[in-house]
Order: structure tokens, then C-alpha cells, then sequence
């Protein structure tokens, strides 16, 4: 038996920052680039850089920033770490609370099939 929950965070009915996001912005700060971070999640760069731009409006803050490395070469902005961190400390709290509740409900179940 399963039960699922997905996770994110929205306002005014748009979608400021969820599961998606996160996984996009882990690719940028291992490739260090929003081309190969979309590229690795087999989505174009417009459609990346859409993403980012869009919960960067909703939220009031950069996510990324270019680097002195190079012209295209990014990173993640301390408020877009931050966010991840506390995102992540959220996701964990809903699965921690997905599993009681499976378990609760496989023993109530047990009960009741008896």
C-alpha cells in the first residue's frame, strides 16, 4: 500500500518554487551552467531559463547569478540555497508524515479486514 503526496510552494494560485525547481537548480549548481543543467533534465534552455525567471518574479529575488568564471557560467544565489535548504527540511517533514500515516492506516486496515 502506498500513499502519495506531492509537494510545493505557490501564491496567488502560482507556483513559486516545488519539486521541479529544486531538481533544476541542484543541475545548476553541479553543472555550473543552465545549459547543461537543462540538458540533463531533458528540457531546452528556453524552457530552464523560463522556469527560473518565472519563480524569480514570483518570489522578489534572484535564484541565479552569473560568475567571473565566464559569460555563461552561473551559480546559485545565497537566498536560492537557502530556499532549497528550507524546501528540502519541508519535503522531509511530508514524507516523515506520509510514512506514520501509511503505517497507521495498514494497521487500521489489518483491523478491520478482520
Amino acid at each position: 500500500m502506498g500513499i502519495h503526496l506531492k509537494l510545493w510552494i505557490e501564491e496567488n494560485g502560482q507556483v513559486l518554487f516545488g519539486e521541479g525547481r529544486q531538481a533544476l537548480l541542484r543541475a545548476v549548481a553541479q553543472s555550473g551552467s543552465l545549459a547543461a543543467a537543462a540538458r540533463h533534465m531533458n528540457m531546452s534552455y528556453r524552457a530552464a531559463w523560463g522556469r527560473i525567471k518565472a519563480s524569480e518574479e514570483r518570489l522578489g529575488f534572484p535564484l541565479v547569478e552569473r560568475t567571473p568564471e565566464g559569460r555563461r557560467a552561473v551559480r546559485l544565489t545565497a537566498k536560492a540555497q537557502r530556499l532549497m535548504e528550507r524546501y528540502q527540511d519541508l519535503e522531509n517533514q511530508a514524507q516523515r508524515f506520509v510514512q506514520k500515516a501509511r503505517k497507521d492506516l495498514a494497521r487500521e486496515l489489518a483491523g478491520l479486514r478482520k
